[in-house]
């Protein structure tokens, strides 16, 4: 298996892609540090206005890797919140990033996928795409992207969202502010493309202001990304999660489905 992601470039637009089109571009401990990285980096080169972030394959991404959280569930609650203080500190890496960043969204996001969306600045998508919440189908919850999507989606709309795991069309997305565009499949470069050029018309001083504005005025202080590594590190260690893992790898319902009630 090669490189996880590549960093394109094109003039003042940057372009970070995920790689790992044979999981559906799923997060493990390559992926996490691999966009942490290419974000910090692109961030601070002053020849760069804009960045978009892509997936490869038939998916934008589909959240964590399944086989990683299996092997996360039988380590350490410790090496597990080190772990997630490692995604947190990568969702807040690409969202306060300086430049404006847009995601090109095809296919599936879910879980940590849709949590990257939600990160971006814009999000155009398309038709037929699905997202969703899935954790709590696991045993687990959307701790660490938590901060990033209640930035974009309001309570009553998320909650409903988090506790069913229960997926989502695009245009619904685009209806709660999660997305900002629809299109169909042979438009999407092309809306994409219409966003960057609106981008370049800004100011990239101001814009770099404007992203520090709101993030600020909405106060997701780092302070939270602890408190979230400790929730998702526990979920993953508990007897709950380990089986909800283990129930989907082995295609089956996990113990709390009402079909293995008695």
């Amino acid at each position: 298996m090669g490189e996880p992601l590549r960093v394109e470039r094109d003039g003042p637009v940057a372009r970070v892609v995920m790689t790992r089109a044979e999981v559906h571009n799923a997060f493990d401990e390559e992926l996490i540090p691999a966009l942490a990285a290419a974000f910090a980096e692109l961030g601070s080169d002053v020849g760069v206005r804009v960045v978009i972030l892509a997936g490869e394959g038939r998916s934008f991404s589909a959240g964590a890797d399944l086989e990683w959280m299996r092997r996360l569930g039988e380590a350490s609650e410790a090496e597990n919140r080190e772990d997630a203080r490692m995604l947190a500190a990568m969702l807040r890496t690409v969202t306060e990033c300086p430049k404006p960043v847009v995601a090109r969204v095809h296919g599936n996001a879910f879980g940590g996928g849709v949590g990257l969306v939600a990160c971006a600045d814009i999000a155009v998508v398309v038709e037929g795409a699905r997202f969703g919440f899935t954790e709590v189908r696991l045993g687990l919850a959307p701790a660490t992207i938590a901060p990033w999507v209640l930035g974009k989606i309001d309570a009553g709309h998320v909650l409903p969202l988090f506790l069913t795991g229960e997926w989502f069309d695009a245009e619904f997305a685009a209806k709660i502010g999660l997305v900002h565009g629809v299109v169909e499949a042979d438009e999407l470069d092309e809306s994409v493309e219409r966003v960057v050029q609106s981008l370049l018309a800004g100011g990239p001083v101001a814009q770099a202001a404007v992203k520090r504005l709101a993030h600020r005025i909405s106060v997701t202080e780092p302070a939270i990304d602890e408190y979230t590594a400790e929730v998702i590190a526990s979920l993953r260690t508990g007897e709950e999660g380990r089986e909800g893992v283990r129930a989907f790898l082995e295609k089956r319902k996990p113990a709390w489905s009402p079909e293995n009630q008695s």
